[in-house]
């Protein structure tokens, strides 16, 4: 067994192998507290036919971890929740594009919760257990890679903050980096400044010293492996001259092409020409490989060619400059009965976004290691094949919605006004109608018309925008607003949402080893010049929110009330509210502390229930007349409901002006009576009449 320490921030961090899960290539035991993951790696030794580098990433929490047993009818750990689905990207991130190009065989990253305080953040362990794990084993790897998380508390930059640091916290970013630049960041912020954001990424990677140290230690001190050797594809240079010369003019044409419908047909067709040229005469295994060699080949140039136009040239694919943003169009109130709705097409990316307004009852209920958690505010992004032209399977959502829908999320989520100011559940739905560069900087767009269409007095005004780069060298070219091409051919996706005063919500990753933070400044610089030009062009269609919601939404109106009466309101078992919410129809959530919120989309009806809660709080009073319900009959009277929880006894000298002889001439139980409260007394018992009102009928 192997142990080594390393300081990270005032926390101690211990990486310690061969104790668990020796089979492994490799694992590893993280640990700083309370706090343990266990992380493994395996890499199969036969080479996939996949035709790139199959890797999988699973995070998974234990409820043990927390001495807890899991909710639900089987009691065990179900599917990865959305929580643990984003951790597991979290890991993934960082080490993919530390793999070396060419390792196509099929490798797992596993990380197990095994112990948990709540007090650091697992999933920072998770991917130092990660570039551990994989660092010490013979899998090739060119780690190591280090993930921190940052908060900024009065002013003050924090490592690894606590739940409980992070709620004053105004940046909440995990960072991920190798000894020499970033490799990932993501996260939200409360309107961050570019350049307040840049010294912070400074800090954190200046932060990860001890850990690149630790992790080398651990390596040296297990034996430093030496890394597999595996196969790599080599094409014969005459074979590959041939069909580089034959191909390379019609790539470079079809690079020209500005519609991407009709740029992928000219690339179709230049590789179905290519696969009649060199295809012919060949068959069986020799078919085979030529096919994975004109593949490589073809998608070798097609990414060197449209790099040289970009760095050469200074044109894009679409025949842009670096710094434009491709034409935009807004729409909103596309939908009569959503609550609010906006349409934003940049460029053939197209995202509808639609609001839906609820009550507390509507926030979703998550049970999490450290116990439930509510959400008031909830997006959810779907992606359809038909935005890509293609089809493909319905049906859950992958990874990569998830991931997106939750980077839109966090972007908007500094913007939603408090619940005290606007008591709604707010849930924003995406539909990618078509999708050519940054569908989810799209999402943060749509759901911001959306919000405004729907009344939401939102803090601000929300826009995204995604940056790529393209770096050979000493060769750079930062783009604004990316295709779904220059995505894939580049080295970088950084996304960047914010108003025009800071930014809400970063996201970066690179497919090379670092980038730099000059890079970086230039990236954020430029991503605020294409925001606030985004955000120009939706305040041309809508600026504020209206002034009120859609007459479809629930009318919230909030009371307060002794918390010592919500108890009657609430009634034994419930009867007292249910009989409310039966008589209005309207939606009632009642908090301990006397708040009750009544929503209906109907004015009178929730006006009803306000006043039949009103009443049962302040009680009947002297001199005022009810439509009471008569509950029980016996033989001096009968006993009234005049409202919930408060009956008062109608003597049946009180019932008629003229002597009756039983009081079941008059009344049933069940019946509806107007009656006037004579008096109460001390102990509260309710005297009342209703000959009184029938006297005065008679005058």
């Amino acid at each position: 067994m192997v142990k080594v320490t390393g300081q990270f921030g005032d926390q101690t961090i211990t990486f310690e192998t061969g104790r668990l899960a020796k089979q492994a290539d490799g694992s590893v035991l993280v640990t700083c507290g309370n706090n343990m993951v266990l992380v493994t790696a395996v890499s199969s030794r036969k080479e996939s036919n996949m035709g790139f580098f199959p890797l999988t990433v699973e995070y998974q929490e234990k409820f043990y971890a927390t001495g807890k047993i899991p909710g639900g009818y089987f009691k065990r750990e179900g599917r990865p929740t959305e929580l643990a689905i984003l951790n597991a990207r979290l890991m993934d991130r960082p080490i993919r594009p530390m793999f070396p190009e060419g390792y196509n065989y099929e490798t797992q990253v596993v990380a197990t919760v095994m112990s948990s305080d709540g007090l650091f953040p697992v999933d920072v362990l998770s991917s130092l257990g990660a570039s551990a794990a994989l660092h010490i084993s013979d899998i090739p790897f060119n780690g190591p890679t280090c993930s921190v998380r940052l908060g900024r508390i009065e002013g003050q930059l924090v490592v690894n903050p606590t739940p409980k640091q992070l709620e004053t916290s105004d940046m909440d970013f995990v960072v991920a980096g190798t000894k020499v630049g970033l490799l990932m960041v993501e996260g939200e912020s409360q309107f961050v400044s570019e350049g307040d954001m840049l010294e912070a990424l400074k800090f954190a990677h200046k932060s990860m010293s001890s850990m690149f140290q630790a992790i080398d230690e651990l390596r040296e001190k297990t034996g430093a492996k030496v890394k597999r050797t595996f196969n790599v594809m080599a094409i014969e240079d005459g074979l590959r001259n041939e069909m580089e010369s034959f191909l390379k003019p019609k790539i470079a044409a079809a690079l020209k092409i500005r519609t991407k419908a009709e740029r992928y047909e000219a690339m179709d067709t230049a590789k179905d020409a290519a696969e009649e040229k060199f295809y012919a005469g060949l068959e069986g295994e020799a078919l085979a490989v030529r096919q994975k060699e004109l593949s490589k080949t073809f998608e070798d140039l097609k990414y060197r060619c449209a790099r040289d136009m970009i760095l050469d040239e200074k044109i894009r694919i679409d025949g842009r400059d670096t710094k434009t943003v491709r034409p935009i169009a807004c729409e909103v109130a596309m939908l009569p009965r959503a609550h609010g709705s906006g349409l934003f097409t940049r460029g053939e990316t197209q995202v509808l976004g639609t609001v839906t307004l609820g009550t507390s009852s509507d926030e979703q209920m998550i049970d999490a290691l450290h116990g439930n958690v509510t959400k008031r505010f909830m997006l959810h992004y779907n992606f359809p094949p038909y935005s890509v032209g293609e089809v493909g399977r319905m049906g859950g959502q992958s990874r990569r919605e998830i991931g997106h829908g939750y980077l839109a999320e966090r972007s908007l989520a500094a913007i939603i006004p408090d619940v005290e100011k606007f008591p709604y559940a707010i849930r924003i739905v995406s539909e990618v109608l078509e999708s050519n560069g940054s569908s989810s900087m799209g999402t943060v767009c749509s759901g911001m018309l959306a919000m405004l269409d729907a009344g939401v007095p939102v803090k601000g005004n929300v826009a995204g925008i995604a940056m790529g780069l393209i770096k050979e060298g000493d060769k750079v070219a930062v783009l604004t607003d990316i295709l779904g091409d220059e995505d894939h051919l580049g080295d970088m996706d950084f996304k960047v949402a914010g108003t025009k005063d800071g930014i809400t919500a970063l996201q970066m990753d690179i497919k090379i080893d670092s980038v730099s933070f000059d890079i970086m400044q230039t990236a954020l610089t430029q991503a605020k010049d294409g925001r606030i030009h985004i955000l120009g062009e939706m305040e041309k269609v809508m600026r504020t929110a209206r002034g009120d919601v859609s007459e479809f939404a629930p009318r919230i109106e909030v009371i307060q009330v002794k918390p010592e009466k919500v108890r009657e309101v609430i009634g034994s078992g419930g009867k007292t509210i249910k009989e409310i919410i039966a008589k209005t129809g309207a939606k009632i959530d009642i908090e301990d502390d006397g708040t009750i919120k009544v929503a209906s989309t109907d004015p009178e009806k929730r006006k009803l229930a306000i006043e039949l809660i009103k009443g049962i709080c302040e009680g009947p009073k002297i001199g005022e007349v009810y439509t009471g319900t008569v509950k029980k009959i016996v033989d001096f009277g009968a006993f009234v409901e005049v409202m919930p929880n408060n009956e008062g006894l109608l003597h049946i000298s009180e019932i008629a002006h003229d002597r009756i002889r039983s009081v079941t001439d008059v009344l049933k139980e069940g019946d509806k009576v107007d009656v006037k409260v004579l008096d109460i007394d001390r102990a509260g018992r309710i005297k009342l009449s209703r000959k009184v009102l029938l006297e005065k009928q008679q005058h």
